[in-house]
């Protein structure tokens, strides 16, 4: 019995150091692995830096993205929206202002890499910024609390931190940006709040339109779509609007309604389902929501 047990203490003896090379194997071949897919994501053809010292720096936009929505979650269960996107008191709000409560539980949007945590008391107060793997960053500003850590991997939904009014702040609530090779888009370009809920499966950026695209994404999910009063200035909307149509030509779009369909939708504006399809890159087999907003010339 004694030679047996010694005989089975030689064997785990031998064993451990296999055990130990197999673990080292295995954590290789997983961070192997994660490298691949993080190379081999869209972020990775748009960002050719990595930086912990900066909230956002613009480079050069592509003319057109297609930016990937499927996985998402909410940042915040709140359907309240206090400001938009947009001029406001004579500068640009580069996000949306939602309504949050001190304490409140802000989660990431999408899976993705945490580049910045830090603390801004003239701007974000305690915020975070995550990198994407679909291309995307996002920026959460004004919380009470940080719950990660720069160079952190987060999933979709893993809270972040906490609901706050830290910062250039007058009222609890969640600044939320999205931004695009370090440019500014309009959150309700791809995020319905009223409806928790992701505008579509994708959203094709395109450099020329998305002007124009923002401001009829404020009027269908924006503080005045449900007869408020937005905070956005409406001369200066105007002007912008104007701009865009000017650099985008004879563009025109369609707010889609509860009952609509592709076929009734081409019919009422004298087009095609196809050229419907083309023109906002979907199938004719793709459910549309209503509030969504479709291109049709």
């Amino acid at each position: 019995m004694a030679g047996t047990a010694a005989s089975a203490q030689d064997l785990l003896a031998r064993q451990a150091p296999i055990d130990r090379k197999m673990k080292a194997v295995d954590t290789l071949a997983l961070r192997n692995l994660i490298h691949k897919e993080q190379m081999g994501s869209p972020s990775a053809q748009l960002y050719k830096e990595w930086s912990n010292k900066y909230a956002h720096r613009a480079t050069e936009l592509p003319d057109s993205f297609l930016i990937n929505l499927k996985n998402f979650c909410m940042p915040t269960t709140s359907k309240v929206i206090t400001s938009n996107f947009g001029r406001r008191w004579g500068r640009m709000h580069k996000g949306i202002d939602v309504k949050v409560y001190i304490g409140d539980t802000i989660r990431a949007a999408f899976s993705g890499k945490v580049r910045i945590v830090k603390y801004e008391a003239r701007g974000y107060g305690n915020y975070v910024v995550i990198r994407h793997y679909n291309g995307l960053e996002t920026i959460y500003g004004h919380m009470s609390k940080h719950l990660v850590k720069e160079n952190q991997i987060v999933k979709a939904g893993e809270p972040i931190g906490l609901g706050g009014n830290t910062g250039r702040s007058t009222g609890s609530h969640l600044h939320f940006e999205t931004r695009l090779c370090g440019v500014a888009l309009n959150p309700a370009l791809m995020f319905d709040f009223r409806n928790q809920d992701v505008t579509a499966d994708t959203y094709m950026f395109h450099r020329d339109t998305y002007e124009s695209e923002s401001l009829l994404a404020n009027k269908a999910r924006g503080k005045d779509a449900a007869g408020g009063d937005a905070e956005t200035d409406v001369a200066s909307s105007k002007k912008q609007s104007k701009r865009a149509s000017a650099a985008s030509g004879d563009i025109r779009y369609h707010k889609v309604k509860r009952g609509e369909t592709l076929s009734s939708i081409a019919k009422k504006r004298g087009t095609t389902i196809d050229k419907l399809c083309k023109l906002n890159h979907i199938s004719k087999r793709q459910r549309i929501r209503p509030g969504q907003i479709l291109r049709y010339s």
